[in-house]
């Protein structure tokens, strides 16, 4: 796989990709990280990636021009991602479907705003992290580019585990605990501790069922139905 980025901070990138689980995922030939610096696109000597908005008002946006030449550069296939505040949450689907692909372009925007044609004429989709602004799409990416490069073989070394995630076709995954069996007063549910495998998964599926649930009721201002 392929992952392209085009920002006006490559260096950006350059630590969080050299470790961890995107690191161990390039070592093993999985996926190729290409890091575009924007400024490289532009034709002045100021070396200029954005300008005043028609119509007025605060803040720069950033150009089309830089953008449509570095994918023209690029000559992508897969997904053109631009981050963008108006853009569908990312959810782990889309990491799914991306990890999927062979290649995978995101653009990073900054400043105030990125000229609406490259959202309308030059990306595929425009995805968010949530109803927060960031001050620029660099951070969003490398979330993306984690979620979705964590599920390439060779990426993580108990690959499996990943199927036990959040959000893997289902909603939240249950606790998790480790030894020891009692810490500070705080014992590990005794289930976990009975070696009966059927009753551990029920047990984790409903717990997840009742993490989802009760999150899901937080996002929409209710409660749990308890005492109050």
């Amino acid at each position: 796989m392929k992952i392209n980025v085009v920002t006006i901070f490559p260096e950006y990138f350059a630590a969080p990709l050299a470790i961890s689980i995107p690191a161990r995922a390039a070592a093993a030939g999985q996926v190729e990280y290409r890091i575009l610096d924007l400024r490289d696109f532009t034709h002045d000597r100021h070396r200029t990636v954005d300008d005043y908005p028609y119509g007025g008002g605060a803040g720069m946006v950033m150009k089309p021009e830089p953008f449509f030449e570095a994918v023209d550069d690029l000559a992508p296939s897969g997904p053109i991602v631009l981050m963008s505040a108006r853009g569908r949450r990312f959810v782990q689907a889309d990491a799914v479907r991306f990890a999927t692909m062979p290649e995978l372009t995101i653009l990073c925007g900054h400043y105030k705003d990125v000229d609406q044609r490259v959202a309308d004429h030059l990306a595929t989709e425009e995805l968010s992290l949530g109803d927060f602004v960031l001050s620029g799409g660099e951070p969003a990416a490398l979330a993306i580019i984690d979620a979705t490069v964590r599920l390439l073989p060779g990426a993580m070394s108990d690959h499996a585990s990943a199927f036990g995630d959040s959000f893997w076709e289902r909603g939240l995954s249950a606790p998790s605990y480790t030894r020891p069996p009692e810490y500070r007063g705080h014992v590990v549910p005794e289930v976990l501790l009975s070696g009966d495998h059927g009753k551990i998964a029920r047990w984790r599926f409903l717990e997840g069922e009742r993490l989802t649930r009760e999150r899901d009721l937080r996002e929409l201002g209710g409660d749990d139905g308890g005492d109050v």
